[in-house]
């Protein structure tokens, strides 16, 4: 089919794209922020609520798998619709969304609203690595990469700072109320600053969005409850591991019907045939994995066996985020100058090294400076593959590819997180028994520290640190990913 032009984008926005992309960032790092500001908040709605941990749970899982599952076609709908019209509408219904999940005085009216609010933030996140794609040229897409994947990583460590403190001095609604002014502003500068691009007419894989929508559901909700359900029964002849097995299967048939569709499948295959964008797909999963399952055995950790606080657990985090932040222009520049292999080489040898030494000095009594030193060191890691890995994924890709290309890319981090969540859930309770205690992770969050017998201290801390060998052992999977990423053509250009 032929585009359908729309307004494009102003000569002075393409002389001058940053502060669309600064408005794009805002929201970006708002959605992130909500993946993992509830975990330190969980023991407060259980008593505010009155609501058992297995159904708390659901507050994180809910959002997590309507933010997963429709990525896919959300990036597509951009391309259609234009990224501006989509992103603004995600904007909007996540910010309502957090409106009602603060407002709401049920357990069940909270995991509804959250629901909502992923369906939101699944509609916007691909609409901002395709605005990049489309305003930044390839030379300089490597500094936007850069500060769209600090948001990322930055904004998963300050969950659980800004969550610790909020629930410490205003209460959990507040973790949701923070979003109404910002997405307000949000809105504002998005409207205002992000220009509307050239649209291109498609004509939409209807089977192949059902394929990749039951198969991703089954997938991400088999992955995300095998814990909860023990891998065994969920409700009559359904078990998790039939659920996972029929998500791989639908999957596979979504990927035959791709490579069958002459018309215009929802996933282009040929997007692979560009081997930057899939050595970043590899790599970005065993990134994505190792940061959102490090929070789990490292928190459970401050507050069970250290006694600290909410807020002072999250703190632990802030060097991770300080270092990725004075270190983004940096790495933005380098992206854009440097061989891809060179910087994530480095970013994953320092971010597995600084996982391999606070795995090797965590003990009850471990002095708070080597515990920071090692946090610093994952952010200095860290710095060098969000941004690198997005820009490598999309700088050769065709302004009609940017919503695809870029809906893939965010599922698979999707993916990539719920993995990582549910595998170092079931790591720790093997731990946990082989270190001789009766304790369930999806349970600590809502036992006070105090309920941890100071014998079992050392058991648990053993536990905890053994559980992070799992993560080092991901990189190294990326590692090697990124050996084969071939020179991008900019720099074959010079």
């Amino acid at each position: 089919m032929t585009a359908a032009p729309t307004t494009c984008a102003t000569d002075e926005t393409m002389a001058n794209p940053w502060p669309a992309l600064l408005a794009l960032c805002l929201g970006f790092f708002m959605i992130l922020l909500d993946t993992t500001i509830v975990t330190v908040a969980t023991p407060a709605i259980i008593g505010d609520l009155g609501a058992q941990v297995n159904t708390v749970v659901w507050v994180t899982s809910a959002y997590l798998l309507a933010y997963a599952v429709p990525v896919l076609i959300t990036g597509r709908l951009g391309d259609r619709f234009g990224p501006r019209r989509i992103y603004l509408i995600g904007l909007t219904i996540f910010t309502l969304a957090s409106l009602w999940c603060g407002l709401t005085s049920t357990i069940e009216g909270l995991i509804a609203a959250r629901v909502v609010q992923g369906l939101g933030a699944a509609l916007m996140t691909p609409q901002t690595m395709s605005v990049i794609t489309r305003i930044f040229p390839p030379e300089r897409r490597g500094s936007a990469m850069a500060l769209w994947g600090a948001t990322a990583g930055v904004a998963t460590l300050v969950g659980p700072i800004l969550g610790g403190v909020l629930v410490d001095h205003l209460g959990w609604e507040w973790i949701f109320f923070i979003n109404v002014p910002v997405g307000v502003v949000g809105v504002v500068l998005a409207s205002r600053l992000v220009p509307r691009l050239v649209t291109h007419a498609h004509r939409f894989d209807w089977l192949g969005v059902a394929l990749s929508g039951v198969g991703m559901f089954l997938l991400v909700f088999g992955l995300q409850e095998g814990q909860q359900y023990d891998w065994s029964t969920i409700a009559g002849p359904f078990t998790v591991w039939r659920l996972i097995v029929a998500g791989l299967v639908v999957m596979v048939l979504f990927v035959l019907w791709q490579s069958r569709n002459r018309q215009e499948p929802l996933v282009p295959l040929s997007l692979f045939g560009d081997r930057n964008f899939s050595v970043s797909n590899v790599a970005i999963v065993t990134v994505s994995f190792s940061f959102t399952a490090m929070g789990f055995p490292l928190m459970l950790y401050a507050q069970l066996v250290r006694g600290w606080s909410p807020t002072e657990s999250g703190l632990l985090l802030a060097p991770m985020a300080v270092m990725s932040i004075l270190l983004a222009r940096l790495s933005g520049s380098l992206t854009d100058r440097l061989h891809p292999r060179i910087l994530t080489v480095g970013g994953f040898v320092v971010l597995g090294g600084a996982l391999l030494l606070v795995s090797s000095v965590l003990t009850p009594t471990t002095p708070l400076w080597e515990l920071l030193v090692g946090f610093a060191l994952m952010g200095a890691g860290s710095a060098f593959l969000w941004g690198p890995l997005a820009a490598s994924a999309n700088r050769n890709l065709p302004p009609q590819r940017a919503g695809a290309g870029s809906g893939v890319y965010n599922a698979t981090r999707q993916v990539g997180a719920v993995l990582g969540s549910a595998a170092i859930a079931v790591l720790m309770d093997a731990r946990l028994s082989a270190n001789g205690l009766d304790f369930s992770p999806s349970g600590g969050h809502g036992t006070p520290a105090a309920a941890l017998p100071p014998a079992a201290a050392g058991a648990f801390t053993e536990a905890m640190a053994q559980s992070l060998l799992l993560l080092p052992l991901v990189l190294a999977l990326g590692l090697v990913a990124v050996l084969f990423f071939q020179t991008p053509r900019h720099l074959l250009a010079r």
